[in-house]
Parts: structure tokens; sequence; C-alpha cells
């Protein structure tokens, strides 16, 4: 049971407060490799925001030493392309928006939590 959610059903709604849609199964994503941006106290980058992925993006991530391209068979990592959908980081998008390369959002996907760091209107403007 996470320290973060007491309640584990929390575990399980996205920003509208509703049941968490998956993010994506192909490439599959999320801290748990289940398709799911679920929190866990054990993710220390909280990869909460499901996002789609895009060149722009991919290279500033990769520019600040978060390589997302390169695949690492060795850990099951295929990299990501264009076109992609992957939960993130919440803190790597907020910096991702704060420096003008946020990518787009699906936010029935993204875990509530996201809005202890995003306002809603913020994400509002980057659904798809």
């Amino acid at each position: 049971m996470s320290s973060i959610h007491p309640d584990p059903n929390l575990n399980r709604l996205n920003v509208f407060g509703e049941a968490l849609a998956s993010c994506c199964f192909d490439p599959l994503t999320g801290y748990f490799r289940n398709g799911f941006c679920h929190i866990s106290p054990n993710d220390l980058g909280q990869h909460t925001v499901c996002a789609l992925m895009t060149s722009e993006f991919l290279n500033f991530s990769q520019k600040i030493g978060n390589d997302l391209i390169t695949p690492l068979p060795e850990v099951g990592f295929v990299g990501l392309k264009p076109g992609d959908f992957w939960c993130l980081c919440v803190t790597r998008w907020v910096e991702a928006y704060e420096a003008g390369y946020a990518p787009q959002l699906k936010l029935q996907a993204c875990h509530q939590s996201v809005l202890s760091y995003v306002s809603m209107d913020v994400l509002m403007d980057y659904a798809i």
C-alpha cells in the first residue's frame, strides 16, 4: 500500500477524478510496465504523465541527459519515436513545459497526482 495514497483506489484515478485510462501498450509504458501511469512510493521519478512523443520533446530530453530515443535492450527499453505515448516523469514534463518543448497529453491517462505539480488549466492547454 502506498504511503502517498493510503487508499489504494486513489492510485487508479486520473486528473478528472475518474478511472485512470491506459496510456500505451506498444511500447509498454508505466513504472510497472503495465500500460498505466500509476504512482508508487518506489517510483522516485513519478511516471504519472501520459504524453505523446514529438521529435522536439525527445531531442530536448536527450540534450538534458534523459535519452528516450536510444534502445536499451538489456533493460527491455525499445527506444521512443514521435507518435509513441509514454508515461513521463511529471517533473520532466514541467521542465519541458517551462522550456517550450512540452508534448501533448492524454489526460484520461494522467494520474491525479499530476495536479500537485501542474494546474488543470495548463493541462487542458496540452490535452490531445
